[in-house]
């Protein structure tokens, strides 16, 4: 890992290990996307996943929000998607537009279906190429972060088939069938370490766990099914920068609606950072978890669409909320969750401006 260049641009890094930082480091979820008139120029000639396989297109989506804000954004994320996992064990996923499993997993025996060992570089070794490529390609301007999904949102997907409003068939599992599911999250959990460990071998510099559907279970039973495959993911990370496997890296989790939780979360979970959804006031979510984490988020991403006026008072706001929880120390800036596809990139761009003036330490 000796031959990527030197990172010019750590503050972001600091910021994960919970330091005073100069100002609030910033990056938003999603931002390799539709929103960009570039990203979409690229789809019109391929597919989605057929960008995620080719470590060259992933490259080159990274790094078009890097060049359209450079000296405004600190950090870029890999260009994939969390259900290449699913992929990984053995599931076929379409996307058309949105996620389809045709073949989902609608009793325990269909378990059985699933590939018994999933050999990661095998199968997601074009994640790998493309975490090096581009880590390359940024040369240092700021670090690259890899993902994945976290269990409790990957079963959600393989099991409904798709996306959801109700998590009918999902949540069936988890009160009809609890030995069982509570099996498979944790098979999913040691595929996403072999991934994780992966992609920090290619060079990956953060890692994000995306437990985008945490919120839909109640504390007990986030408590019971899905934190224990959380905590399967960071113990696993950890025992490899101990044994020295790989180099330590921060890990951020995003568990979006689970703000019950977050003081439970920030004791047991094992995360440097906890990802806060917009359903929270900063200043109270430093007082649930204490000093023991640094904070991610947490501006609601329907503001993009408000103008100028309405972005800068929202950015003001929220970033005086994160100062009366603990200044710029252990805060990155971002979205309480992805950038949606009809934001004017130079409203994204203003954003990005009013976040250097208002999280200032000064």
């Amino acid at each position: 890992m000796s031959d990527f260049p030197p990172l010019k641009n750590d503050l972001l890094l600091r910021a994960a290990r919970g330091e005073q930082t100069e100002r609030a480091p910033v990056w938003v979820m999603r931002q390799a996307g539709r929103y960009l008139p570039e990203f979409r120029k690229v789809r019109e000639d391929h597919e989605f996943f057929e960008i995620c396989r080719t470590p060259e297109l992933a490259k080159e989506i990274t790094l078009q929000p890097i060049r359209r804000y450079t000296g405004l954004i600190d950090a870029s994320i890999i260009f994939s998607d969390i259900l290449v996992v699913p992929q990984a064990m053995g599931m076929e996923v379409l996307m058309n537009p949105g996620p389809h499993f045709p073949d989902p997993l609608n009793t325990p025996a269909d378990i059985g279906k699933l590939t018994k060992t999933v050999d990661v570089n095998k199968e997601l070794g074009y994640v790998f190429e493309a975490i090096t490529v581009t880590r390359k390609a940024l040369d240092g301007e700021v670090p690259l972060i890899g993902f994945c999904g976290a269990p409790w949102t990957l079963f959600a997907y393989m099991v409904e088939g798709g996306g959801t409003k109700t998590f009918q068939k999902s949540k069936t599992w988890l009160f009809q069938y609890p030995q069982e599911s509570k099996d498979l999250l944790l098979r999913i959990a040691d595929v996403c370490v072999d991934y994780l460990i992966g992609q920090v071998k290619a060079g990956a510099q953060v890692l994000q766990v995306f437990d985008s559907w945490a919120g839909e279970l109640s504390p007990h039973h986030f408590a019971e099914f899905s934190l224990p495959s959380l905590q399967r993911i960071s113990s696993g990370l950890r025992k490899a920068f101990a044994d020295g496997s790989i180099p330590s890296v921060p890990l951020i989790l995003f568990p979006k609606g689970a703000n019950e939780s977050l003081s439970d979360i920030a004791a047991n979970a094992g995360y440097d950072v906890l990802g806060l959804d917009w359903c929270i006031e900063p200043d109270h979510a430093r007082q649930l978890v204490g000093e023991k984490v640094a904070l991610q988020g947490n501006m609601d991403p329907v503001m993009l669409y408000g103008g100028k006026d309405a972005i800068e008072r929202e950015v003001k706001r929220v970033c005086e909320g994160f100062k009366k929880g603990g200044g710029t120390r252990g805060w990155i800036a971002n979205l309480g969750h992805g950038i949606t596809p009809g934001v004017d990139p130079e409203d994204l761009r203003w954003f990005f401006e009013c976040i250097h003036k208002y999280s200032s330490a000064s």
